[in-house]
């Protein structure tokens, strides 16, 4: 009998896609569904973007590219690290991918063999787990619950490393939490790195310049520079500046393991689309006002959000400085009813919400936290308040069950 490989039945549908393709499918049936499940800017890039691919059309080739990327593009990437406060990287040391998605595969592929070792943070971005077990890797979870505000600690990293892992992933700003580490929280974390020679480090910094609050965005090799020769800067064109279509991911290491990452792409993806390429250097290099923009609307944004979830009784919401999310820990819905359905646990409360007020969120247990739900609040204004509203009231109906307090899910 014909079989398919093994690691086809270690690949999972996405849970986010799975929320969001039942939100579509009401929407089809004519339901008035607010969607808060998928992570998608909502916003399109400057025209300069588009003006860039028209005046490009013309001279289009049809050819390959560069399994790297085209030298102006790589320029930009250097030029883009550098005003992030990250001096110092060569065309040498970047390289593009099909979006950061496959950019993190190929860095796993690159840096993990089978049984080898990730450690990293929860809440964690679901394709984190996804990744690192099609490569059959064994993945090692550091718990960091509401309580401390979504955040590692420098003692529970020295701890994880104390096993000499392949590789610790970290994630700033946080999908699915918006949190973002301090100057001196980074500082401490990279502290930590250093004692710990044996281990790769991949930042995934795709949200950098979506920080709120005046806290600004920092990286563990600003602070030790020793770190440089073992971490890989993860960005992408998706969430900055509305192109997650466009798909152009990008990444800054050490030049060895970079350049693993193009021999990768020669077998993988061969190159970027020539249109693509000159559509994300006018990204890069032009106009910075709409990605500016957009990260003074989000920050308002989320001060709506925070707000609403806050005044629901028992509801907590640690308040988010980054990225497009909120993350609030709804564990006071569990053991109770809404309409005679009992809520056990995150999956309920996300499923009894959208049957009930058609409102589209992503249970906390897919990205490792099951006593939240991650909320995306990049919809339309009038949208984001019903959406909220309906929550609100959603948790105004609740009523105590006579079942016994359900455990949660994933305890």
């Amino acid at each position: 009998m014909l079989k398919l490989a093994t690691r086809t039945g270690r690949a999972k549908p996405s849970a986010i896609m799975v929320i969001a393709d039942k939100a579509k499918q009401l929407k089809a049936e004519g339901k008035d569904v607010v969607n808060f499940s998928i992570g998608v800017p909502n916003f399109l890039p400057g025209d300069h973007v588009y003006q860039a691919v028209r005046d490009w059309m013309p001279r289009d080739s049809g050819g390959y590219g560069s399994n790297r990327g085209a030298p102006a593009l790589l320029d930009a990437i250097v030029a883009h690290f550098k005003q992030s406060g990250l001096p110092g990287y060569t065309r040498n040391n970047v390289t593009v991918g099909i979006g950061a998605k496959q950019v993190l595969y190929n860095l796993c592929e690159a840096l993990l063999d089978e049984g080898d070792e990730i450690v990293f943070p929860a809440p964690y971005w679901t394709s984190y787990v996804d990744i690192a077990e099609i490569l059959g890797a064994k993945v090692t979870i550091l718990q960091c619950p509401p309580e401390q505000n979504y955040k590692l600690t420098p003692a529970q990293l020295d701890k994880a490393l104390a096993s000499n892992p392949k590789v610790f992933l970290f994630n700033n700003p946080s999908n699915p939490t918006g949190m973002v580490y301090t100057k001196d929280e980074i500082a401490a974390l990279a502290d930590v790195l250093v004692k710990h020679p044996s281990t790769w480090i991949i930042a995934d910094d795709i949200y950098n310049r979506l920080v709120f609050d005046g806290i600004g965005y920092h990286n563990v090799v600003q602070f030790r520079p020793e770190l440089r020769e073992r971490t890989f800067i993860m960005d992408s064109l998706s969430k900055t500046y509305g192109m997650p279509g466009w798909r152009v991911g990008f990444v800054a290491g050490p030049e060895a393991g970079v350049k693993a990452l193009v021999t990768l792409n020669s077998n993988h993806i061969t190159c970027l689309p020539e249109i693509i390429t000159e559509a994300a250097i006018a990204a890069l290099n032009g106009p910075q006002d709409v990605p500016a923009a957009k990260r003074e609307d989000f920050s308002r944004r989320r001060d709506v959000v925070v707000g609403a979830l806050e005044s629901i009784p028992g509801v907590h919401c640690p308040r988010p400085q980054g990225a497009f999310y909120a993350f609030p820990d709804i564990a006071v819905a569990f053991g109770r009813s809404h309409n005679g359905k009992l809520i056990e646990n995150d999956i309920d409360f996300c499923k009894a919400l959208l049957d009930e007020k058609f409102v589209a969120t992503v249970p906390g247990s897919a990205f490792g936290e099951p006593r939240s739900l991650r909320i995306s609040y990049t919809c339309a204004p009038e949208q984001l308040q019903k959406g909220l509203d309906r929550i609100k009231q959603f948790f105004a109906e609740l009523s105590d069950a006579e079942a016994p307090r359900a455990r949660v899910a994933g305890a």
